[in-house]
C-alpha cells in the first residue's frame, strides 16, 4: 500500500496557506473549494504555484480536520482574505509514498504510523500530506502518488 518509509531532511518551502476546521463528514465538500480559494489567491499576484500543493494537519484528523491547505510559492505571498503566508518549515521527518485514491489514505496512514512504532521513532502532533500526482493527471487512481509526511521530535 506505501513505499518503504524513509527519514529525510526537508527545506524551508514559502506558501501560502487557507485554515479550515470541519467535521470529519465535510472535508470532501471543503478540500476542492478550499484549494480553489488558495489557487486563485496565488494565481491574482501574479505567479503559479512551485510544486504539488499539500495540506498540513495541525493534529492527526479524528472527528475533525483542522487542517492548512497549502500551496508551495516563490515569490513574497502577501495575505489576502482568509488566505495567508506561511512555511513548510526545515525539519526531519519520515516520509512515505502511498500510491491509489484517495479513499486509501486512512488505511496508507494506519500502516506508516504502525512502522514509525515499530522503529521506534518519535512524532509530533501534526502531519503533512503532499499531492504529488492526482485526478487532474486523469481518472486512473492507480497511478496517484500522495506523500505521507510525519514530523520526528528526535
Amino acid at each position: 500500500m506505501i513505499d518503504t518509509p524513509q527519514i529525510v531532511q526537508t527545506e524551508a518551502q514559502p506558501m501560502a496557506f487557507l485554515h479550515l476546521t470541519v467535521p470529519r463528514a465535510e472535508i470532501q465538500k471543503a478540500m476542492g473549494p478550499g484549494i480553489g480559494e488558495v489557487m486563485a489567491a496565488v494565481a491574482a499576484q501574479g505567479f503559479a504555484p512551485a510544486g504539488p500543493w499539500f495540506t498540513h494537519h495541525l493534529k492527526r484528523p479524528d472527528t475533525e480536520f483542522d487542517f492548512e491547505i497549502c500551496v508551495p510559492v516563490n515569490k513574497q505571498f502577501a495575505p489576502t482574505g482568509r488566505v495567508k503566508a506561511g512555511e513548510w518549515p526545515a525539519m526531519k521527518v519520515a516520509r512515505a509514498v502511498y500510491r491509489g485514491g484517495y479513499e486509501g489514505l486512512g488505511g496508507a496512514w494506519g500502516e506508516f504510523v504502525a512502522w514509525i512504532a515499530e522503529n521506534g521513532y518519535k512524532t509530533a502532533t501534526d502531519l503533512w500530506e503532499r499531492y504529488v500526482v492526482g485526478p487532474e493527471s486523469g481518472a486512473d487512481s492507480s497511478k496517484w502518488r500522495t506523500e505521507l509526511n510525519r514530523p520526528l521530535t528526535d
